[in-house]
């Protein structure tokens, strides 16, 4: 999750997500890796390139529980090769088999990228995330 962040937001310091990762994480929001193993090396090792982190929410609408995705995240040498596509035809294959009728998900403005897949999969705009800083004083 950090470095999800760290890549958009390369001068913060996200520690704190942990909370949210203890918060969140439970049987109920599964959490699915890819691994890339080396077939190269002898000892084939595996690391991961990329997860998927999916949980519920409540449709502020409808009031109806859907998918939420929390997480898709893919390391930077292994994106536009079809990664994170698969994660999320995996996704919505899941939320399916729940039940689910909708998947939600927040996505920075700023991540054109994301913003790109979630539009050609089909995903709509329906409400806006907006903040205001707040000056002492103000």
């Amino acid at each position: 999750m950090q470095r999800t962040y760290q890549d958009i937001f390369p001068n913060q310091d996200f520690s704190h997500l942990s909370k949210t990762v203890e918060q969140y994480l439970s049987s109920e929001t599964p959490l699915w890796w890819v691994n890339f193993t080396d077939t190269e090396t002898v000892t084939q090792e595996t690391s991961p390139v990329a997860c998927l982190w999916m949980g519920n929410a409540i449709d502020q609408i409808t009031g109806q529980r859907h998918a939420h995705l929390f997480l898709l995240y893919v390391v930077p040498e292994h994106r536009r090769r079809g990664v994170g596509r698969a994660l999320m035809e995996y996704a919505q294959t899941w939320a399916r088999a729940r039940g689910d009728k909708q998947i939600g998900l927040q996505v920075f403005s700023s991540n054109t990228p994301a913003l790109n897949l979630y539009n050609q999969l089909g995903f709509q705009t329906q409400s806006l995330w907006m903040i205001k800083p707040l000056e002492n004083g103000e």
